[in-house]
């Protein structure tokens, strides 16, 4: 395959892409962001370089999802003058239990996609409608979706069960897990720095605004904390992770709360945000002096470190912690934080004195491996793209 390859990540309220040259073993050219969707949005383009090449913004409310998808249309191809733009990866976060590797889309696949928007409400809806958008504008590109759960479908059986009654199962009540594409891309990327460790027991803490931790061995995920849904598992930046489902009925019958109210609450209003009442963001947090912001840090630590636990049991045992996401790889607080009630597992920890951007952190001494791993799903969603089409005598392009 030669030409350029687009990856599209469509969220709630931005737009993230990236640019790829197939023709150089998928160099990175541009990467950009639309944020802030429906509201005063702005968009921002970067190079290889991080140099900014493309800034812009609009008007409250003048730019809706068509109109940010139909911008980046625009400008691609303008920022690869020379160069065709061959084929648009999408991450799309729900592939159910029928897509279990990337898929090129067709009318069947987008079908079947669509049946998933109830388990992924926030997500999946736009993910389709960026994939939509193109096909309207741009019918014989091909668009491949890459999918959040698919690396979780090698997990045991047991790993993927809740239990209720069977019929539940068999119609695809189960545990999913999501952030795959970030797990696939730390497994790939842990093989090169560390072939040995890669071949071991793993737990990778995808720490984010969206978070989550994945039991890998031999780089197939064995167990994750997220499940059915992206609300599972650890508290987050607005979600509430893990919360006994009577809670849920409870709040039905005591409070008066319809379904659509409840999705609310614990998708936007939990998390961080909802026990700190101050902010989802944990940089905020860590800025802030009030003791809420510090409830909510401390809740979110203790839920990392316990879940670690759970996933070491489902290991048998645990050669390395690797951390990823926004958290993950920038604040080395949280890291340390982490790490202090992991010691029991032998991990010794010295985060403040040689944190790297990409490397290892935990001390000669560490029973077990520390690193940091920055995650990249816009090139793992690439790499796919270019997998699935490679067979493909000539794909059609956008000049």
């Amino acid at each position: 395959m030669s030409g350029c390859v687009a990856v599209i990540n469509a969220g709630s309220s931005s737009i993230k892409f990236a640019l790829y040259d197939a023709d150089k073993d998928l160099e990175l050219l541009f990467r950009g962001q639309i944020e802030s969707i429906g509201r005063n949005a702005s968009l921002k383009v970067v190079n290889e370089r991080r140099d900014t090449v493309v800034e812009r913004s609009w008007s409250d409310g003048a730019l809706d999802h068509r109109g940010a998808v139909e911008e980046i249309l625009r400008i691609g191809p303008k920022l690869v003058s020379g160069k065709a733009i061959e084929a648009v990866g999408h991450r799309v976060v729900h592939g159910g239990v029928d897509f279990a590797a990337p898929t090129r889309i067709d009318p069947s696949a987008m079908e079947a996609l669509e049946k998933l928007v109830p388990l992924a409400p926030l997500h999946q809806p736009h993910n389709l409608a960026a994939i939509r958008i193109i096909s309207e504008a741009v019918p014989s590109l091909p668009q491949i979706a890459c999918f959040d759960t698919a690396f979780h479908r090698s997990q045991p059986p047991l790993a993927q069960s809740f239990g209720l009654p069977r019929h539940l199962s068999d119609a695809g009540v189960r545990r999913y897990g999501f952030h795959g594409l970030s797990y696939e891309y730390i497994a790939s990327r842990l093989g090169l720095l560390d072939p040995v460790l890669a071949a071991g027991r793993v737990i990778v803490a995808h720490l984010g605004n969206g978070a989550s931790l994945c039991a890998v061995r031999a780089g197939r995920s064995i167990a994750s904390t997220m499940g059915f849904t992206a609300a599972d598992g650890l508290m987050m930046g607005t979600r509430c992770g893990a919360l006994d489902p009577g809670v849920i009925l409870y709040l039905m019958d005591q409070k008066g709360m319809n379904a659509r109210a409840i999705e609310k609450l614990i998708y936007q209003q939990s998390g961080l945000l909802g026990v700190s009442g101050i902010s989802s963001d944990m940089r905020t947090l860590r800025r802030s002096s009030a003791a809420e912001a510090r409830e909510a840090i401390d809740l979110f630590v203790y839920r990392i470190a316990r879940e670690i636990g759970s996933l070491v049991a489902a290991l048998g045992g645990v050669d390395g912690l690797i951390f990823t996401g926004g958290i993950g790889e920038n604040d080395a607080q949280t890291r340390s934080e982490v790490a202090d009630r992991c010691r029991w597992l032998g991990l010794e920890f010295d985060d403040v004195h040689i944190a790297p951007r990409e490397g290892v952190i935990s001390t000669k001494d560490s029973r077990i491996a520390a690193w940091v791993i920055p995650t990249d799903e816009e090139r793992m969603i690439a790499r796919h793209t270019v997998s699935v089409l490679s067979s493909a005598i000539e794909a059609p392009r956008v000049a």
